[in-house]
């Protein structure tokens, strides 16, 4: 993950670079850069879900078009889920401390975080890769199972969020002794 934040710190103007120089300034710096890179990040995120919620959507308008109505509360779970999901990334807590916050996170904790949410942006490739098997599914006795892995995955998705919240929270609580 520190392919993002060395994006973001790569990409400082001279003068915050000069300013890094100033003793004190440069944690300040790193710690805007990383408010930059958890942005990038979380957009990211948001950006693969959302490609995910609308193919949903699609299948749900086929499947009622072609008269499957037995799959479409199925569907609809899923894309809770995701929904879901997208808004507690929005909602979530920084995965860094600011400079005047009590509690610090230092870089290895940090590390630990990012690495949990580009785990969490893989899972769009999975939950992609689920909708795919649903499409190629219909018509076949293979649907049923294809939309129970989707509806599973979307549910996990929202469970191994909360995981990330249960690290971002120890690792506060770690830091604050």
């Amino acid at each position: 993950m520190s392919d993002l934040f060395d994006k973001v710190t790569s990409d400082q103007d001279p003068f915050t670079k000069l300013l890094g120089k100033i003793p004190g300034f440069k944690g300040y710096v790193e710690r805007s850069s990383r408010r930059s890179a958890d942005k990038i990040l979380r957009d990211q995120i948001t950006t693969e879900f959302t490609i995910a919620h609308k193919r949903i959507g699609d299948l749900q308008q086929d499947f009622a078009s072609s008269g499957e109505l037995l799959y479409l509360d199925d569907l609809e779970k899923a894309a809770v889920k995701i929904q879901t999901f997208m808004d507690k990334i929005s909602a979530a807590s920084y995965g860094y401390s600011g400079f005047f916050d009590a509690i610090k996170i230092n870089e290895e904790e940090l590390a630990k975080i990012y690495e949990f949410d580009a785990a969490l942006l893989d899972s769009a490739d999975e939950i992609s890769r689920a909708i795919d098997n649903v499409e190629a599914s219909i018509g076949t006795d293979g649907l049923p199972a294809a939309v129970r892995n989707l509806v599973g995955l979307s549910r996990d998705l929202v469970t191994a969020f909360e995981r990330r919240d249960e690290v971002v929270t120890a690792i506060s609580s770690e830091s604050a002794e």
